[in-house]
C-alpha cells in the first residue's frame, strides 16, 4: 500500500517541494557516480596482487610435473579442478576448467546445443522451428541476452525469497516442450541476492519436463561471496539432487574467480554429470589444444586449501560490507514507512533490488541520471530490458568509494521519493 497517497494534496504538494529542493542541491553538486555495474573495486582487485609472485620461470610444472607453458590438458589441470570442487562443493572429476569468464563458458555450453542438440536431442536445437528459455525475474541481463541472441523466446518467472515460483516452473516444464532450458543463480541471486531453498532445489532437480533434453544452467558466481564470515550461507549440491531423482543430465553448472581474484584475469569452470562431460571434453579437444594453465598453476597456489579462501573472501567481505550496509541503512531511513519501496537486504553477493512503485523505475533512473548519478538502465533485470511493470531498479555498491556511495543512494532514495509524490499529483 502507498501511504503517501492518504496524504491530503496540500500536504503533496508541500513534500514535492521539499524534495524538489533537495534534489535541486545535488544537481548543483556536479557529481559523476556510477553505479551501473557488479565489478569489484580496485580494493578488492589489490587483494591478489601477490598472485603474478606464485609462478616464475624457473617453476611452472603442475603437481604431477606437466610443463604449463605447454600445449595439452584441454579440460583442466587436476588440482585446479579440486580447487573448484572446493569453492562448489562439485566432485573433481565433473569439473572442466576454462579461461576467466564464466559467461563465455555459458554461452558455448549453449552453443554446442544448438549445433548439436544434447544428449537426448533428436536434433540440433537451432534447427527448432520455436524454442523457449525460462527466466527468473528479476534476473541477470546478460543470461537474458545470450538466449535473446541465440532465438530463444524468454519466459519471464517471479523470483520468490526462496526462488523461482516453482508452482509455475513446473506447471510450464510440463506442458511444453519446446522449452528447452531455465537459468538460474541459485545463491545470491542476481540481483534479489535470494538464497534457492532445498525445496526449491529438490524440485528443479525432480520436476518434470516435456522436453526429454532440458537443460538448466546454474550460475554459481557467488558460491563463496558472503558479507557476514559467521554466517557462510550454502545450498544442495544440484548434480547430486538431478543424480537421485532420476534426472543426472539435467544441470550444467558454472562458478567462476572472477570476483576472488581478478575479474578480468581469472579462471572459470564447467561442471556437469559424468556423460556430460565426457561428451564436453570431446568437443573441447576439437576447440582448444589447452587453456591457459599458467593462470591455473597460480590460482591453485593461490588458493591451496578452504582455509586460504575463507581468508581471501574474509577480505572481500569487509570491503563489501560497509558498502551494502550503508544502501541498507539510506534505503531504510529515507524509503521506510511510506510504502512506496520494498528491498531484501543481502547476505551476499554484489546487488540489491530495490522495488519501486509501477510506472515510475524508468523515470527515478532518468531523474537520478540528470542529477550525475547513473543506474542500471530500469527494466535490464528482465528479459528484452522490459519490466512490464516498470518498478525494478538494480544497485551495484561493490564498486564506488563509500562516500560515492552513499551520495548515490540518497540521490537514488531523492527521486524515488519525488516521482512517487509527483504520480500521486498527476
Amino acid at each position: 500500500m502507498n501511504l503517501l497517497s492518504n496524504e491530503d494534496r496540500t500536504s503533496l504538494v508541500r513534500l514535492r517541494d521539499e524534495l524538489s529542493k533537495r534534489y535541486d542541491e545535488y544537481c548543483s553538486m556536479n557529481l559523476s557516480l556510477d553505479m551501473t555495474r557488479g565489478k569489484p573495486s580496485a580494493e578488492q582487485l589489490d587483494i591478489a596482487n601477490d598472485i603474478y609472485g606464485l609462478v616464475n620461470a624457473s617453476d611452472t610444472f603442475s603437481e604431477d610435473r606437466f610443463d604449463c607453458r605447454n600445449y595439452g590438458v584441454p579440460t583442466g589441470l587436476p588440482e585446479c579442478k579440486r580447487m573448484f570442487s572446493m569453492i562448489t562443493g562439485f566432485d573433481p572429476s565433473l569439473i572442466v576448467i576454462g579461461n576467466n569468464s564464466s559467461l563465455s563458458m555459458m554461452y558455448d555450453t549453449l552453443m554446442r546445443s544448438m549445433v548439436f542438440g544434447e544428449i537426448e536431442s533428436d536434433r540440433p536445437w537451432s534447427v527448432e522451428n520455436v524454442r523457449k528459455w525460462i527466466c527468473p525475474v528479476p534476473g541477470y541481463d546478460r543470461h537474458f541476452a545470450i538466449t535473446q541472441n541465440l532465438g530463444f523466446e524468454m519466459i519471464p518467472v517471479p523470483m520468490k525469497k526462496d526462488g523461482p515460483d516453482m508452482d509455475i516452473v513446473e506447471k510450464l516444464l510440463a506442458s511444453d516442450p519446446t522449452i528447452k532450458g531455465m537459468w538460474c543463480v541459485p545463491l545470491y541471486s542476481n540481483p534479489d541476492g535470494y538464497i534457492y531453498s532445498e525445496t526449491v532445489c529438490i524440485r528443479i532437480a525432480s520436476m518434470k519436463a516435456a522436453a526429454k533434453d532440458f537443460r538448466v544452467f546454474w550460475d554459481n558466481s557467488y558460491a563463496v561471496h558472503n558479507l557476514y564470515p559467521d554466517h557462510r550461507q550454502s545450498i544442495p549440491n544440484i548434480l547430486s539432487l538431478c543424480r537421485e531423482y532420476g534426472y543426472p543430465n539435467r544441470v550444467y553448472a558454472f562458478s567462476s574467480t572472477s570476483k576472488i581474484t581478478f575479474a578480468g584475469s581469472g579462471i572459470a569452470c564447467l561442471a556437469s554429470n559424468e556423460q556430460n562431460i565426457t561428451r564436453v571434453s570431446k568437443q573441447l579437444s576439437l576447440r582448444t589444444i589447452g587453456p591457459d594453465k599458467l593462470n591455473q598453476l597460480r590460482h591453485v597456489r593461490y588458493i591451496p586449501n578452504l582455509d586460504a579462501l575463507h581468508a581471501i573472501m574474509d577480505q572481500h567481505a569487509n570491503i563489501l560490507r560497509p558498502k551494502f550496509e550503508a544502501v541498507d541503512s539510506i534505503l531504510s531511513e529515507e524509503l521506510s514507512g511510506l510504502g512506496i519501496a520494498n528491498w531484501h537486504k543481502p547476505l551476499g553477493g554484489y546487488f540489491f533490488s530495490l522495488f519501486l512503485p509501477t510506472g515510475t523505475a524508468k523515470a527515478v533512473v532518468e531523474t537520478a541520471k540528470k542529477a550525475g548519478v547513473l543506474l542500471t538502465p530500469a527494466g535490464a533485470t528482465f528479459p528484452y530490458g522490459i519490466d512490464p511493470n516498470d518498478s525494478n531498479i538494480r544497485i551495484a555498491p561493490s564498486f564506488p568509494p563509500l562516500t560515492d556511495i552513499v551520495t548515490a543512494t540518497k540521490v537514488l532514495c531523492v527521486c524515488a521519493k519525488l516521482i512517487a509524490v509527483e504520480q500521486l499529483l498527476v
